[in-house]
């Protein structure tokens, strides 16, 4: 499932909007990271997204480590964000 390091097929982390958001109701896109790997620092807009089949995979765009997968089942998703130390979201003014 992970995608191949220097390859060129990848989208920018933009494209997790549309996924993301069937399971939250913030845009995650925005949401500032930190890489498990590199320990860099910056929005989800700026992985590095691969796929879309099985899943989509994000690697940091500094060092390529995987920082979250992504499946969806007909019934079902899978998130897997053992790649990222930890996510800021911006939530929206109540």
């Amino acid at each position: 499932m992970d995608a191949i390091p220097g390859s060129d097929a990848y989208q920018d982390g933009n494209v997790l909007a549309g996924p993301l958001s069937e399971i939250f109701t913030v845009d995650l896109t925005a949401a500032t990271g930190r890489c498990a790997g590199c320990g860099s620092t910056g929005p989800l807009a700026e992985l590095r997204v691969y796929g879309p089949a099985p899943g989509l995979v994000a690697r940091c765009s500094h060092c390529e480590q995987v920082v979250l997968r992504l499946v969806r089942g007909p019934q079902e998703a899978w998130l897997d964000l053992r790649g990222a130390v930890s996510l800021r979201i911006p939530l929206p003014d109540v």
